[in-house]
């Protein structure tokens, strides 16, 4: 992959221009130099050998021999000759020396002249160089100066010639550098200054082109995913997503509630009666009121089973809830006004049934068929129940739930618990921590099943403070490379004193630590409170902690906030993981969920693999990595605890 270079075009162009002036004026002050130099020495050459014919012609002459002495010493100080020797063969005829001298010996120049019309006689002459007193002034110089000036101001305007006319280039540069930071959506439009034209409006179309085409793949990847687990009609979940979470909840250890199937007549008679819209019109009235009904048990699910049938999935309910709960389903139902087809006293049935851990989910659905039957038989509206010996217990209420928890948190908060999540090659990526609380008896309890009356008591914000303080302890008393997930309520994020408090917190701990410490918040939170959660989220990632989504796919709604707050991994619910290699409609779910998050760089994890099945088909499919019980069992938070529990697995 080509790698971005840091100086712009302008920067280089610049330095080029200037580079390419400075070189010109170097070579050309240096041959000036040079060729003043040897014009000089040319120069004073020249005149040497004027002087040294005056001497030959003296020298031939026995009269003007006498008078040497007289006129040359004058002659030669005006020409700046330090030494002359008049010599021959037989000896020394005459030697001048000049008694101050401005330069050093070495810097004299030497040269020696035979005399024509004296044979065997030479003169030796060491003059001072041309130039060598000279030293810079304004008047001969000035026309230099002056055009070294005018080179330096012109390559100043140049420059800035060059800048405006590439600044449009540097406006596509940065544009392309923001498109690279995947930041394409802050760029959509460019500068009318950008150049080249044609690439910036090429740049424009593909943006727009590109944009169009998230869109699309964005609705593509929503209509798989609604088709494949939700009802067209009424907006509810379908038989399939049902039957995929009711078969996940029985694998779970310490899972109960209650299976409800409502009857609301026949399809064909009111379809026959009603016409295909009518009937619709029926069936989605109805489900309004399932709908409503169920919104107060968070992780109840809704589905329409059958055209004219609906069921109703009850997690960590007790019996005693289940009933109340059908009576008041069943009054709900009677202020409706039916079809005439329908009787006014005898159109909504309904059968419930309660199951526990290990159960076979076609058995239950016979039995809650069953109690439906016999609710028809009856004649009237009402529901009936199967009689069954497992029924759902720990009937907890607000003020048992506050016991508990109120001891749980004054004796330090809920345990931690740690699962390592592995990549592709098994390789860790992080931990997640799971906060576990124990019952009056000393059995370990669930998130999943103490949230609830978390949520019943109000005691979100106080749990995720323990949460997160103990997990900020762990991480400064660890060896620093180990990094850490925990899980927070949407509900906390939410309230003003929480979010002022995680801020402090945050703001507290070094950066190194916050980059180790991640934070978990379900989707479908997420999403329903998404515009009060995302100042806080994105202040959290600010600090330097990662964000995780989890329990992605448990209900099915847009994935648009991938973009908005881009969190570094995705999780999967473990409804989608399980016997995904018997479940071609999971597949094709986790598919469109890789698609949603392939242009950006967050990565898809799997968690509750199972199996090794399992995991060769999330493999295939383009997860990145997972966490479950194939991969690697919860451990305690005591280190002799973890320490016997590895000891007991291997």
């Amino acid at each position: 992959m080509r790698k971005v270079v840091g100086m712009k075009l302008t920067n280089r162009l610049v330095a080029f221009v200037t580079l390419i002036v400075v070189c010109a004026m170097f070579v050309l002050f240096i041959g000036g130099a040079v060729s003043f130099r040897k014009l000089g020495t040319d120069f004073l050459s020249h005149y040497l050998k004027q002087v040294v014919v005056q001497i030959d012609d003296a020298v031939a002459n026995p009269v003007e021999t006498e008078n040497i002495g007289m006129w040359l010493p004058k002659l030669l100080k005006a020409s700046d000759v330090v030494e002359l020797e008049i010599s021959s063969r037989t000896g020394l005829l005459y030697r001048y020396d000049q008694i101050q001298i401005a330069v050093r010996p070495v810097e004299l120049v030497e040269n020696r002249y035979e005399l024509p019309n004296n044979p065997g006689f030479f003169v030796t002459v060491k003059a001072v160089p041309p130039y060598a007193d000279f030293a810079y002034s304004i008047g001969p110089m000035f026309s230099l100066s002056l055009a070294v000036l005018f080179i330096v101001l012109s390559l100043a305007w140049g420059i800035r010639w060059l800048k405006m006319q590439l600044h449009g280039a540097e406006l596509l540069e940065d544009r392309g550098r923001m498109i690279l930071a995947g930041r394409a959506e802050e760029v959509q439009k460019g500068d009318e200054r950008e150049w080249p034209v044609t690439a910036s409006i090429a740049l424009d179309q593909m943006i727009a082109e590109l944009r169009d085409a998230r869109q699309e793949r964005s609705r593509f990847d929503t209509f798989i995913r609604t088709n494949t687990f939700l009802d067209k009609l009424t907006g509810a979940a379908n038989r399939v997503m049902f039957d995929n979470r009711l078969q996940t909840l029985l694998q779970d250890k310490g899972a109960q509630g209650a299976v409800m199937i409502i009857r609301i007549g026949e399809w064909d008679a009111l379809v026959q009666e009603l016409g295909k819209s009518g009937a619709d019109e029926w069936v989605k009235e109805v489900g309004n009121v399932l709908s409503n009904a169920v919104q107060r048990f968070p992780d109840a699910i809704l589905a329409r089973y059958y055209d004219t049938e609906f069921a109703i999935l009850l997690v960590h309910q007790s019996g005693k809830e289940a009933r109340l709960f059908a009576n008041q389903l069943m009054k709900a139902l009677e202020r409706l006004t039916p079809p005439e087809v329908l009787e006014v006293e005898n159109w909504a049935h309904m059968g419930m049934t309660f199951f526990t851990t290990g159960e076979r989910r076609g058995r239950l659905m016979e039995e809650a068929d069953m109690a439906k039957r016999s609710a028809v038989l009856q004649a009237s509206n009402g529901w009936y129940a199967f009689k069954k010996d497992v029924v759902a217990e720990d009937a907890r209420g607000s003020v048992r739930w506050r016991t508990l928890l109120t001891r749980v948190f004054e004796n330090g908060g809920p345990d931690l618990y740690r699962q390592t999540v592995k990549d592709t090659l098994q390789n860790d990526l992080h931990t997640e921590l799971l906060a576990r609380i124990k019952d009056e008896n000393g059995l370990v309890v669930k998130a999943s099943r103490f949230m609830n009356g978390i949520d019943l008591i109000g005691f979100n914000s106080r749990l995720d403070r323990t949460v997160v303080t103990k997990a900020l302890q762990q991480l400064r008393q660890g060896d620093g490379r180990e990094i850490l997930a925990i899980n927070v309520c949407a509900e906390s994020l939410r309230q003003r004193p929480f979010q002022k408090w995680l801020r402090d917190a945050l703001l507290q701990t070094p950066r190194s630590v916050l980059n180790r410490l991640m934070f978990e918040v379900s989707e479908g939170p997420l999403v329903n409170h998404f515009d009060a959660v995302r100042p806080t989220l994105r202040m959290i990632r600010a600090l330097g902690c990662p964000l995780v989504v989890d329990q992605a796919g448990r209900s099915v709604v847009s994935t648009h906030y991938v973009k908005d707050i881009q969190p570094k991994y995705i999780k999967l619910h473990r409804s989608l993981v399980r016997d995904i290699h018997l479940r071609p409609e999971n597949q094709v779910y986790v598919r469109s969920m890789l698609g949603a998050c392939e242009p950006t760089p967050t990565q898809v994890l799997a968690v509750g693999v199972e199996s090794e099945h399992e995991w060769k088909i999330l493999m295939q499919l383009g997860v990145q990595g997972g966490q479950g019980r194939w991969l690697g069992a919860e451990l305690s938070g005591s280190p002799a605890t973890r320490k016997r529990q590895r000891w007991r697995k291997q």
